[in-house]
């Protein structure tokens, strides 16, 4: 018997003010150039990768570019600041940091080619008490910082300070301060936004709208950051290098584990890679999860469904079409006002 695919709209009320998880299927219904694979395959296909960082992503057996980034710009740092003359490696860590750069500029549109959706998506975002991205661009961002510019009472928050460190107290934060309503966000795999510096205090890139996504390269450049995001990897590597971050695993420990009574899934694939995000919900007590499904697809509904009660246990699962008005970029008609913003 098929799984009914209903529209948003019809279950939206049920899951209001509940955690909604967005996968990269979210980014690229946004931009079709977020659906190039992996970072690595598309340096590889352009040929941007020198024969020494090649063999890097060999040897420690990794497709991961922030954790190459890393591991080089490290050696590097150690190398100078011994006064060990070794301009291979520094020369590997550019080679490296440059073919990340032209990797991020090559499928990550500009803020102008994407502003026309963030109306859409700030709505349909304002209607849960948190977000979790696994994605690691910055369109969450863009739709922060494209709500402090909308009157309606209602703020995002990210918990991080305005001098870019993240507060573990992040719990504080769901109290409203100056606003009367909230949105938490947070990015289990990190973010363009996030870097580390040479002792490995983390940090948050501010720059609003159009200027972000140069601000971050700079940053980059300066030799002063590495970035914080989780791009590639199998479930091991993932767990590991969330490990190696205060930030990652603060919201791994807690976030994902604190109290929820519902569960959005949306643009999530559900791989094997990253279920164990989903386990990390287990005993949270979840009772109900909506899934997104794209064009009403009957075999992507079976294997969510199994996922979910192998990983959730026995919790009910609606499924929604990914397109329905009022969900994601695809605004709610104005005959049916209110419904995209659950009521608000």
């Amino acid at each position: 018997m098929p799984y009914i695919v209903m529209q948003w709209a019809q279950i939206a009320p049920t899951y209001h003010q509940g955690t909604i998880l967005l996968g990269n299927g979210a980014s690229i219904a946004v931009s079709p150039s977020f659906g190039y694979g992996s970072l690595l395959d598309h340096a590889q296909r352009r040929g941007l990768l020198a024969d020494d960082v090649n063999r890097l992503f060999h040897f420690f057996g990794t497709s991961d570019f922030e954790l190459i980034l890393r591991l080089v710009w490290q050696a590097s740092n150690v190398n100078r600041s011994l006064e060990i003359p070794d301009d291979r490696t520094h020369q590997a860590y550019l080679n490296v940091r440059e073919c990340l750069i032209q990797a991020i500029r090559d499928v990550h549109p500009e803020y102008d080619l994407v502003s026309s959706q963030l109306p859409g998506m700030y709505q349909f975002l304002k209607g849960f008490d948190t977000v979790i991205s696994l994605s690691y661009d910055l369109l969450v961002y863009w739709t922060m910082t494209y709500g402090l510019n909308v009157q309606d009472g209602h703020l995002f928050k990210d918990c991080f300070l305005g001098s870019g460190v993240f507060d573990d107290a992040w719990q504080r934060f769901r109290e409203p301060y100056r606003e009367r309503t909230n949105t938490l966000v947070f990015y289990p795999h990190g973010s363009l936004a996030l870097c580390r510096n040479a002792v490995e205090q983390e940090f948050k890139i501010h720059n609003a709208g159009a200027g972000l996504l140069e601000a971050i390269l700079q940053a980059w450049r300066s030799e002063q950051f590495v970035p914080l995001f989780v791009s590639e990897g199998t479930m091991q590597q993932k767990v590991s290098s969330i490990q190696n971050s205060y930030y990652l695993s603060t919201v791994y420990r807690e976030v994902l584990t604190s109290q929820r009574f519902t569960l959005t899934l949306f643009g999530w694939g559900l791989g094997e890679h990253d279920r164990h995000l989903l386990k990390r919900m287990r005993g949270t007590g979840i009772q109900r999860v909506a899934v997104s499904v794209f064009r009403s697809d009957q075999v992507y509904c079976n294997y969510a469904y199994q996922v979910i009660q192998e990983d959730l246990g026995p919790v009910y699962v609606d499924f929604f079409d990914s397109e329905s008005p009022g969900c994601w970029i695809h605004a709610m008609p104005p005959s049916l006002p209110g419904l995209g913003q659950f009521g608000r």
